[in-house]
């Protein structure tokens, strides 16, 4: 095992939070991916997640958190804290050709991971990267786990695989291959109570982080988790949503006077749909994915309370962007996987059956022999009530549910956060808990400063004012800014326009999310000096950090 100094492991005294005398606390990390915004039970939905509706209950919900809209850019503004693209991935793992869009994770950058190792934490990761551009051993590692700053790392570096056989699944650098009666969910957890239990032994505490690929396509989980759900889909999406609707209400996670948008012109009623029984079965695989992963933090837990550690543990659950539409569109197949086959999809199962795309009406999912998603519908559903998806800069595209326990350090359990905040606020907030130092250099590379600001205040302080900030977004030509009360958010049709709608035209929309944050009413005709102001600062930052032109990188 990796040995500290004795410095690092001594005590750190947190005046800042108002605690003293505490040991650095231990920090678990978890990320979901693809999770919708109120598929939990304590964010309003009817799957079962215990395990986190208990953390939620004995610590802080947050109502206003955004991500970066997409997976690999919410991963690196999470590990960086810093905007996706100074730290390199712009948009995904593919280089562009610019710094901004190189598709790896800049030098100019420091992960958690780096931060917190100089500061005497042990370091672990479970689950998928997805920050490299290179996800083969014989390729460079450099962006790897083990090279930016993890002392341990079991998962997958690229963006999707097969939950029962995961291509480029690696331990440390060395690639490995699934065995047994295996399943990625719960081997992403098996894994990360045994690095748990080893780096117990050490005295320094340690940083983990699980990023789990459920609730991600394909659509696979284990059928006794799946029949549990084939009731509860019957009734179909619009019934659900409105129930959904109802209980985020009466749980407080949106206010009482919300209203619930008119689907979008990728929807349609429930009751116009040929084939219920197909498209139950879909939801019920991703409802029994999101369970599965529950579970798996429930062993994480329990090993944490058996070391005597859970009250001494910070721990944080989040979703790296909204609920993915990527698939069944308009009665077409959008994914069916075929693009990165020979890299993600094995050809065939482990015992020798060919693996086909899910996407048809009538293909079975959920099993290790095809390959499918749960479509826009259902994704409308799981970002209730918002609109939009993955990849869009509208509030189903970049909220997420975040939950943050920390024993009895939170005085205000339950409790319900407003302010806004964004994913490249982690990393200076553990810096802040850790009592870590962000350097200017490292490696003899001179450092982007931090663009986050720590939560920790809000986390401890009952009484603490939420302050008004200014965010920034922009993937894949999709554009918002939100300062204090105002959003100003676009949509990029460009080559998406084939197969999906843009009533708006990629023309800046103006709301008031003080009384409108599920973006109902545009008042961008009303108030065009707000747009204005609002769309300069948003073109000030795109230049300050090197967003390029779509329109120019678009294949």
């Amino acid at each position: 095992m990796k040995s500290h100094n004795i410095f690092c492991a001594s005590l750190f005294i947190l005046s800042s939070c108002g605690t003293e005398n505490l040991e650095k606390p231990n920090i678990v990390l978890i990320l979901a991916d693809d999770l919708g915004y109120s598929d939990l039970g304590c964010y309003g939905g009817e799957i079962m997640t215990p395990t986190l509706d208990s953390l939620a209950a004995s610590g802080l919900r947050y109502s206003q958190f955004y991500n970066a809209a997409r997976s690999c850019p919410s991963r690196a503004s999470l590990l960086t804290g810093l905007y996706p693209h100074q730290a390199g991935i712009g948009h995904m793992t593919d280089d562009l050709g610019y710094d901004s869009y190189k598709g790896s994770l800049s030098n100019n950058c420091m992960t958690i991971a780096e931060v917190l190792d100089n500061a005497g934490y042990q370091t672990a990761m479970v689950g998928k990267w997805h920050v490299s551009s290179n996800i083969s051993a014989n390729g460079d590692t450099a962006q790897w786990p083990l090279q930016r700053g993890f002392d341990k790392f079991y998962g997958t570096l690229g963006g999707h695989c097969s939950f029962w056989d995961p291509k480029a699944l690696y331990e440390g650098n060395n690639p490995i291959k699934a065995s047994g009666d295996y399943y990625y969910t719960e081997a992403i957890s098996d894994k990360a109570v045994q690095y748990i239990q080893e780096m117990s032994e050490d005295e320094s505490p340690f940083f983990l982080y699980v990023a789990y690929t459920a609730p991600h396509y394909p659509i696979q989980a284990r059928s006794e988790f799946i029949d549990k759900y084939m009731s509860t889909y019957s009734v179909g999406w619009d019934s659900l949503r409105f129930a959904r609707f109802n209980k985020m209400k009466e749980l407080g996670i949106i206010s009482s006077d919300t209203i619930l948008p008119e689907k979008d012109e990728q929807c349609y009623d429930w009751s116009t749909e040929q084939y219920k029984e197909w498209q139950q079965l879909r939801m019920s695989v991703y409802a029994a994915m999101v369970e599965q992963m529950d579970c798996g933090i429930q062993k994480i837990m329990n090993v944490l309370r058996q070391k005597g550690m859970l009250d001494n543990t910070l721990i944080v659950f989040l979703s790296d962007n909204g609920a993915s539409n990527e698939g069944h569109l308009y009665n077409t197949v959008e994914r069916t996987g075929a693009r990165w086959k020979d890299s993600m999809i094995p050809d065939t199962t482990r015992d020798g059956r060919k693996v086909k795309p899910g996407d048809f009406p009538g293909v079975s999912v959920g099993a290790d022999d095809t390959y499918g998603s749960y479509g826009s519908q259902w994704a409308h559903l799981s970002n209730t009530p918002f609109r939009r998806y993955k990849s869009w800069a509208h509030e189903g595209g970049i909220s997420c549910p975040l939950i943050i326990a920390w024993g009895d350090n939170i005085k205000d359990k339950g409790k319900i956060h407003r302010g806004t905040y964004c994913i490249m606020d982690l990393m200076p907030t553990f810096i802040e808990i850790s009592g870590s130092k962000y350097p200017e250099r490292y490696h003899d590379m001179d450092i982007i400063p931090l663009e986050g600001t720590s939560m920790l205040q809000s986390i401890t302080d009952n009484n603490y004012l939420e302050k008004s900030r200014t965010l920034f977004w922009e993937h894949e030509g999709n554009r918002a800014v939100r300062s204090g009360k105002w959003k100003l958010v676009s949509e990029y049709p460009g080559s998406w326009s084939k197969i999906r709608t843009y009533s708006k035209n990629g023309q800046w929309e103006l709301y008031d999310m003080s009384v409108d944050r599920t973006e109902t009413t545009d008042l961008s005709q009303m108030y065009p000096e707000v747009v204005d102001s609002l769309m300069s600062e948003w073109e000030n930052w795109a230049d300050r950090i090197s967003v390029r032109p779509w329109s120019e990188l678009e294949e």
